[in-house]
């Protein structure tokens, strides 16, 4: 049986109520929200409203309207970074950021943002000095990882929140690999702008994202259309959620997005960090007891994710990948993982590494049998 070790990817498989809940959604509402006011269109509205409540209460968020539902973490990072800043504003961000936050940010550049890149250390970690340091009187927004895709570093998120609140900065965090792994509370962590897809962490289908916006931020909209309500006017509504999601909604996606955000309710994010830290310890552990293998950020002392990064001495990380994949059956991701200057931060571009992640539907048989296969793989060379 194969062994699927991707889930900082898209986690995978879901929980059997997503599927359920996409067929159902497909079968017995299939159709658009907030576009009538008969009994199948006001079910999907209906649907829609308690994703947000759901998502609202895994993320400490006391009003629901105030989580705009995207089909990406991607979408949600734009209309974050694009509809706050402006040519002159001074942001501050770090090198261990994805593309999908560091690409906003280097066209906000071109245009005219200041931007700086604070460095992190060689595991990953960014200090509260380094990025205190980088701050000016001018400074608009910091924008940040809450936890690497590529070393599994948990930032210090809930301090610098308490630091920019008392700057009046807004704190912009990109919680790709947290929601849903690591326990997020948006108000006691001081967070304006939070940013998640609903593939990863929170076990929902692919096409799915939210952003959560705080009172008293404002920002323009990245998509102008038709949000069912107000339709007379040219102008978009000023009411949230409205404002930022213009178009149809992918309503059996979110369907499935909802069910599993309930299952997480149910399981407990604090649960479910700490069966990923166990096989995260076990998987660290057995590499490094290979010769010739390198983890980066290999200590469990530190706040970390579900993520661990490897390379082994002489070996591209793309054929291990491949053979790894090819005779035992195990995915696990390879390369640059859309962060290439985490990986001029922590010394592994341009190979990149393998990048292996659990999840909670994987056993700490499913990590011996991938130590076992890597250990084999790189004796054989």
């Amino acid at each position: 049986m194969a062994i699927y070790l991707d889930n900082a990817a898209t986690t995978f498989p879901k929980p059997e109520a997503v599927y359920v809940a996409l067929d159902s959604a497909a079968r017995e509402i299939g159709v658009a929200p907030n576009r009538g006011g008969y009994r199948q269109s006001l079910a999907a509205s209906r649907l829609i409203f308690e994703t947000r409540e759901s998502l609202a209460a895994l993320l400490g968020v006391a009003d629901s309207a105030r989580i705009i539902l995207t089909h990406s973490a991607t979408e949600s990072l734009n209309l974050a970074v694009k509809g706050i800043v402006k040519p002159g504003d001074h942001v501050v961000t770090s090198t261990m950021e994805h593309n999908s936050l560091a690409r906003p940010l280097y066209a906000a550049a071109a245009a005219g943002v200041h931007v700086d890149w604070v460095p992190a250390d060689s595991d990953g970690y960014v200090t509260i000095a380094a990025l205190s340091a980088a701050l000016r009187p001018e400074t608009r927004l910091v924008a940040l990882t809450h936890c690497s895709n590529v070393t599994g570093a948990v930032n210090p998120v809930a301090e610098i929140g308490a630091i920019l609140k008392q700057r009046g900065i807004l704190f912009l965090v990109d919680g790709a690999q947290s929601a849903g792994s690591l326990p997020v509370d948006i108000a006691a962590m001081n967070i304006d702008l939070f940013a998640a897809p609903g593939h990863k962490g929170l076990y929902g289908p692919q096409g799915t994202g939210l952003l959560y916006i705080a009172p008293g931020v404002h920002l323009q909209p990245l998509l102008h259309g038709g949000t069912g309500g107000g339709s007379g006017e040219l102008e978009l509504p000023a009411e949230l959620p409205e404002r930022y999601e213009s178009g149809t909604m992918n309503t059996p996606a979110i369907a499935g997005l909802k069910a599993a955000v309930d299952f997480m309710l149910q399981k407990t994010v604090p649960a479910i960090h700490a069966y990923e830290q166990q096989l995260v310890a076990r998987l660290i552990t057995g590499l490094g007891s290979i010769d010739g293998i390198t983890v980066y950020n290999r200590g469990l002392q530190r706040p970390r994710g579900a993520v661990v990064s490897f390379a082994a001495a002489g070996m591209d990380p793309s054929r291990i990948g491949f053979l790894l994949d090819s005779d035992y059956g195990i995915a696990v991701r390879v390369g640059l993982h859309c962060a290439p200057q985490a990986h001029r931060t922590i010394g592994t571009f341009p190979a990149g590494t393998v990048r292996v992640s659990p999840g909670i539907f994987n056993t700490a048989d499913d990590i011996d049998r991938c130590v076992a296969a890597v250990a084999e793989i790189v004796r054989k060379g």
